[in-house]
């Protein structure tokens, strides 16, 4: 019997659990109450509130401009729609990067405000004041190493991470920095497949690969583009599941023309 199967709500518990016991972790992004129900439904471990609902939902170039009463907007969106899977969400960029305080007033705000289960930062060693505020009051907390697109500016590129030998050494440290300071999981991004097996094997707490290969004990999506909604974004790691672009502007169209020919409502979605 799998782990997450028995259970009726996920904790982070369970997921540190399913390392254990070398059960995959699943993780998707959602950000709306109509799709957060459909995953939760479906069985889905983890969902994340991601700060991609700056790309996805309101259509900015990064993930920098999102704000945390937005971030909170979503994450409490998706929590009413929650019965069984850990809702985790991305403290957004300005909100924790400065000082433990603001750090700290921000995960709090998260927590009393949307009912969510845990948050994510981006970071290692430079964040590690933040994180270890967050977690002596109570708060759960993902980490995020490798790729970390709130400092695309500083990098640049969203090339693969941590190639060089320096690099590759500092994220080392930096996970068990984040496992030493209490985090209950890291997600590792974009990184070498070899580097993120070597890094798992390293640490007890889960690892949530997104383009690092299949030896993390999870991995993310972000729904639209897993569900192929987006059609621009083609990243080697990503694996479409459905083209829903392509259905729903054919299922446009159709309403579309049915309106425009009068066969639409016909007589029996008539009163």
């Amino acid at each position: 019997m799998s782990v997450h199967k028995e259970l009726k709500k996920i904790t982070t518990n369970t997921l540190q659990k399913m390392k254990m016991q070398g059960e995959k972790i699943s993780m998707l992004t959602a950000y709306d109450f109509s799709f957060a129900k459909l995953f939760d439904e479906a069985g889905m471990d983890v969902i994340l509130v991601g700060d991609s609902a700056s790309n996805v939902m309101a259509g900015h170039e990064t993930t920098l401009p999102i704000t945390l009463d937005q971030m909170i907007y979503h994450a409490a969106s998706v929590v009413r729609a929650v019965q069984r899977s850990l809702v985790v969400v991305d403290l957004p960029f300005g909100t924790y990067q400065s000082n433990s305080d603001i750090a700290l007033a921000s995960a709090i705000r998260i927590m009393k405000e949307t009912g969510a289960h845990a948050i994510k930062l981006e970071g290692g060693e430079e964040v590690m004041d933040s994180i270890q505020r967050i977690v002596k009051a109570g708060i759960p907390v993902m980490g995020h190493l490798g790729l970390t697109p709130q400092s695309i500016y500083k990098f640049g590129t969203y090339t693969v991470r941590a190639t060089a030998t320096d690099e590759a050494d500092k994220l080392k440290k930096d996970i068990l920095l984040l496992q030493e300071a209490g985090c209950f999981a890291a997600v590792l991004e974009k990184i070498p497949a070899e580097l993120a097996k070597e890094v798992t094997e390293s640490v007890h707490i889960p690892t949530i690969g997104i383009g690092a290969g299949p030896h993390c004990d999870g991995q993310v999506l972000v729904m639209h583009d897993m569900l192929g909604i987006n059609t621009e974004f083609k990243p080697r790691f990503l694996r479409r599941y459905l083209n829903l672009h392509e259905q729903i502007t054919s299922a446009v169209q159709q309403y579309i023309q049915d309106v425009k020919q009068k066969e639409f409502p016909n007589q029996s979605e008539s009163y």
